[in-house]
């Protein structure tokens, strides 16, 4: 990763699908890179339909500020710490939570059905669609994204 800066004010996220990466940008430039993994059901904003809604957001809230890493959240409330050596099949919200709004009309309802940018128990998925709809990121990973980016900073996801 690369040095952070304090300048989140203008700084946006691009979700790849097709490439299953995170960037972010400092106005045009881009300050860092993760590999992350979005849902195995593909792309739409059907209303329980699991899949990763396409196009233009906002990050609505941040979640989960001074958290230890891989704190367990469930309802965006912290209910423990994650023992690596207790491994789980469970899909667990983890670490930070950024959870989106969607900008236009068609998913709009992005924030109604609980989409996420958040750490992840399933590490060893990443780089491959795996979740139920949110952006899955590693735990240090979405601990330094949580760090450069504020609420209402814009994200685009596309195929």
């Amino acid at each position: 990763m690369q040095t952070r800066e304090n300048n989140a004010g203008g700084r946006s996220v691009e979700i790849s699908i097709p490439g299953q990466h995170l960037r972010v940008f400092d106005g045009k430039r881009e300050i860092a890179s993760f590999i992350v993994s979005t849902s195995k059901f593909g792309v739409g904003s059907r209303e329980g339909s699991n899949m990763t809604p396409l196009g233009n957001f906002k990050i609505s809230e941040k979640i989960g500020e001074g958290a230890a890493l891989m704190t367990i959240f469930s309802g965006r409330e912290p209910v423990g710490v994650y023992d690596r050596e207790q491994s789980s099949g469970e899909d667990l919200v983890m670490t930070r939570i950024m959870w989106l709004h969607g900008s236009e009309a068609h998913n709009a309802n992005t924030r109604g059905r609980y989409i996420y940018i958040h750490g992840t128990n399933q590490e060893h998925c990443l780089g491959q669609p795996a979740s139920f709809g949110c952006i899955r990121m590693g735990n240090e990973d979405v601990v330094d994204l949580f760090e450069m980016i504020d609420v209402g900073n814009r994200v685009r996801i596309f195929e």
